[in-house]
């Protein structure tokens, strides 16, 4: 009878652990993979982190840092009691291309803090690689998914403060005004977009998260301006007089 060796009994095991069941086809292969690997990742479970990636991985998170393999699964401190976290995949779609799958999901976090709750969303593309019938990823790439924040409700002599014409520019303008309760402003003479605000001096449009009006006052406590900022970079608008 012929002896196997350690190594052979190793790479049977591997290769074991990432077959299909029968019956399974690639994408459903590939989508209980990314699945898995989204469970380990809000677990720290590295064990299956290391398990599913390939050793030339390239990883982008939603911050934007590039990691490694080692990166990745490196042990890392313990989470804090009565902090939990679940991701679940939605939206889920595959593309095979010979010995290469591309995915692209969203992921929903349930992350509970004590007796808080948060779901923060991700988008993400995967890359898995089959080598020999055992499927990992290459590459990923993920995105945060923002939200609008709560609005809270404004005084109507706070609201006329912030209307007039704003200047970034000679041909760059925007003009808020009010209706009502609410104010709206106007891009280069555009169609006017509701404007609520986050706190006082800071205001948003609705479906546009990522963007804040940041409103300066100057020492007798008049708005002059505002900071249009994004990602942490502000282009300035001044108030006309």
């Amino acid at each position: 009878m012929p002896r196997i060796l350690p190594h052979a009994l190793i790479a049977l095991a591997l290769a074991a652990a990432g077959a299909a069941p029968a019956g399974e086809d690639v994408a459903a292969l590939i989508q209980r993979q990314s699945q898995a690997f989204s469970d380990a990742s809000a677990s720290n479970d590295v064990k299956t982190l290391a398990r599913y990636l390939d050793d030339r991985v390239v990883f982008i998170n939603e911050n934007g840092d590039i990691a490694t393999k080692a990166d990745i699964v490196a042990p890392g401190p313990a989470g804090p009691v009565g902090v939990s976290n679940k991701l679940v995949q939605t939206d889920f779609h595959v593309e095979i291309h010979g010995n290469v799958a591309v995915t692209s999901f969203t992921d929903n976090a349930t992350v509970r803090v004590g007796e808080q709750t948060l779901r923060p969303r991700f988008r993400s593309t995967e890359v898995w690689l089959d080598e020999n019938g055992d499927w990992r990823m290459i590459s990923s790439q993920t995105v945060a998914l923002s939200d609008d924040p709560p609005a809270v409700a404004l005084a109507p002599a706070d609201l006329d403060q912030y209307v007039g014409t704003y200047r970034a520019a000679p041909a760059f303008t925007v003009v808020i005004t009010r209706q009502g309760d609410r104010l709206f402003g106007a891009t280069n003479g555009g169609k006017p977009l509701p404007l609520l605000a986050e706190v006082r001096d800071v205001l948003f449009t609705p479906g546009q998260p990522r963007v804040r009006k940041v409103f300066e006052r100057d020492g007798r406590g008049q708005v002059i301006g505002f900071v249009s900022r994004r990602e942490g970079h502000g282009l300035t608008f001044t108030k006309s007089r």
